[in-house]
Parts: C-alpha cells; structure tokens; sequence
C-alpha cells in the first residue's frame, strides 16, 4: 500500500511541481479534489497512503495544502456535480481514486489536471491515448495490466505451492474490465 501512496503522490506532485515555488513565496495553499465513487467510510488504507505520501515530500494538509474530498456515496451520476464544486474551488489537481470518476472528470475539464489510479488498462478504458504519451490532462497508476497476470500466477504459485485454483473477479460493467469480460 505504500507503493501505491508513493506512486500517487509522485503523479499528483508532478502536476503540482510549478506551483511549488508560488506557494512558497505567496503563501498560496494548494488545493487537490479527492474524488471517488464508493461511500466513504472512514478514512481508507489508499487515502492513508496518499496523505502521509504527501506529508514525507512536505505537503502538509492545513499548513500549504487544502484536500477537498468528495464521495458519490455509490452513485456514479452524482459525479459531475460533485466535479463542478472542485471546480468551483479551483483545485489544482483532481485525484481520481477509481476509473468512473476518472472518466467523469476527463469529460467535465480539459484544463485542470487529473491523476487517476486505475486497476485496468488506462488505454482500453478510454483514459489515455497511450502508456507512453496519455495525452490531455490525465495521468496516473495502473495497476493490474493484462501482459503481468501471468507473472502474478507465477508469483502465487511460489507462495503457495500447493495451488491448484485461482478465481479472478471482475466487474463486466467497469471501463476498465478487460474487453473480453
């Protein structure tokens, strides 16, 4: 989980590196839009993560940086409202912790960057053009790419040796389910 933080923290700081200096010299307070679909519960391991990644790079949270969090509490059409208010604040970036909010935030700004953290392929769901060049004002982690399951199934069976089934799960209705799902 840690990787992770340290992963998201690097994307949202790359977006935020220019603003560093003007922060610093104005005392501006940096503002990131924590945007996610699931209800919130109390704080979750990513979000965790993603604070005290912020914190070890020196963003601290009510010192030079706001984090205005906003949940769909589980519904997806509730997003582009909850964008519009991120907006209104003008956020300087906007973390988008699942791949619905992701693409609802690529819809509603072409200006304001987005980082996203995805368990799919950014590509096939539509995020990014490519790996290599995204394109636009997105970026992010991807997780779970196709081309490393097998290595993964490798690895678990080095865990476990007496393995003999694995289950993988998936949501048919996600973008970023693979297109055979």
């Amino acid at each position: 989980m840690r990787l992770i933080g340290l992963a998201i923290t690097l994307a949202v700081s790359l977006f935020a590196a220019p603003l560093t200096a003007e922060a610093q010299s104005a005392g501006k307070i940096s503002r990131i839009g924590y945007l996610f679909v699931s209800p919130p519960t109390s704080p979750s391991p990513l979000r965790i993560a993603f604070i005290q990644a912020l914190r070890d790079i020196g963003w601290i949270e009510g010192s030079n940086l706001a984090i205005e969090i906003r949940s769909a509490n589980g519904r997806p059409e509730r997003l582009p409202a909850l964008i519009g208010d991120l907006l209104r604040l003008k956020v300087d970036v906007i973390f988008a912790s699942d791949p619905v909010s992701a693409a609802a935030a690529r819809q509603a700004t072409a200006e304001v960057p987005i980082v996203f953290m995805t368990l799919g392929d950014p590509v096939a769901g539509g995020l990014v053009d490519s790996l290599a060049r995204p394109g636009g004002n997105l970026t992010g982690c991807a997780g779970m790419d196709p081309e490393l399951a097998g290595k993964r199934l490798e690895l678990l069976k080095q865990i476990v040796p007496r393995l003999t089934r694995v289950a993988f799960v998936v949501s048919p209705s996600s973008p970023m389910s693979p297109p055979h799902v």
